[in-house]
């Protein structure tokens, strides 16, 4: 995925479309001289909080999850 590059020299006056872009797109990166000097990326948002055991029972192992397997003997 290629990402926008934006020369820092006119950066300044449109801030604030280029963290509405990068929200949207995932991230922007500011280049100086043709060269990237920096990116612009959005923050993760919060889901809630997080709550312990909320994922009990979704989680499924075999049986045999911890037996090795017969092909596997040779490498001990």
């Amino acid at each position: 995925m290629t990402f926008p590059a934006v020369d820092l020299g006119g950066a300044t006056e449109e801030l604030r479309e280029l963290v509405d872009q990068a929200s949207r797109s995932g991230e922007v990166v500011l280049t100086r001289a043709g060269e990237a000097v920096a990116r612009i990326i959005p923050l993760a948002r919060a889901r809630g909080p997080r709550r312990p055991g909320s994922a009990q029972g979704l989680i499924h192992m075999a049986d045999d999850f911890d037996e090795m397997p017969e092909d596997f003997h040779e490498y001990f």
